[in-house]
C-alpha cells in the first residue's frame, strides 16, 4: 500500500489509466468482432465501413501504452485483407 502522499496519488492515476485503457481494448474487441461477423455474413459494404472504424480505434490505442504499435499494425492488417476476401 502507498505510504506517501505522491504514491498515493500515483495510485489513483494508474487505476484510472488502466480502467480507461480497459474501456477503449474492450471498445476495439467489439467492433473488431463486428467486422469479422460481417464478413462471415458476407456483407461487404459494412465490413468496409467498420474497417473504417476499426482502424482508427487501433490507431488510437497504438498511440497509448494499451496496446503496441506492431500488435496494431497486425491486427489492420489483417482485417484488411480479411474484408478484401469479401469485397472481391
Amino acid at each position: 500500500m502507498a505510504n506517501h502522499k505522491s504514491s498515493e496519488k500515483r495510485a489513483r492515476q494508474d487505476k484510472k489509466r488502466r480502467m480507461i485503457n480497459k474501456i477503449k481494448t474492450t471498445q476495439t474487441r467489439s467492433v473488431i468482432k463486428a467486422v469479422r461477423e460481417a464478413v462471415a455474413k458476407g456483407d461487404a459494404a459494412s465490413a468496409q465501413s467498420l474497417l473504417v472504424d476499426v482502424q482508427s480505434k487501433l490507431a488510437k490505442l497504438a498511440k497509448s501504452p494499451a496496446m503496441k504499435k506492431e500488435t496494431a499494425a497486425r491486427k489492420t492488417s489483417r482485417l484488411a485483407k480479411l474484408v478484401a476476401t469479401v469485397s472481391k
